[in-house]
């Protein structure tokens, strides 16, 4: 997979909603978990395939992955900074 027929930063999350991902590259996203009332920020930079292959499928919409948009992603990481 190329970057230059895609736009970064894409959005997905997964289909139970738990997870939020802001896919900056073919080999990085940021990821929020949420758990109650907290949310937790990661950042992973694939080295190795299998991360690589995630980046893939949640580009590709792959079962278990749905598009997020920026307003979804935005509403939790803002509350990281409070």
């Amino acid at each position: 997979m190329s970057d230059k027929n895609i736009d970064f930063p894409q959005y997905r999350k997964l289909t139970n909603g738990l997870r939020l991902y802001k896919i900056n590259s073919n080999n990085s996203f940021e990821e929020l978990q949420m758990m109650g009332e907290k949310v937790f920020h990661f950042t992973i930079v694939a080295h190795q395939y299998p991360e690589k292959l995630r980046i893939m499928d949640m580009l590709n919409l792959t079962e278990g992955f749905d598009l997020l948009s920026k307003t979804e992603w935005d509403q939790p990481f803002n509350k990281l900074s409070k």
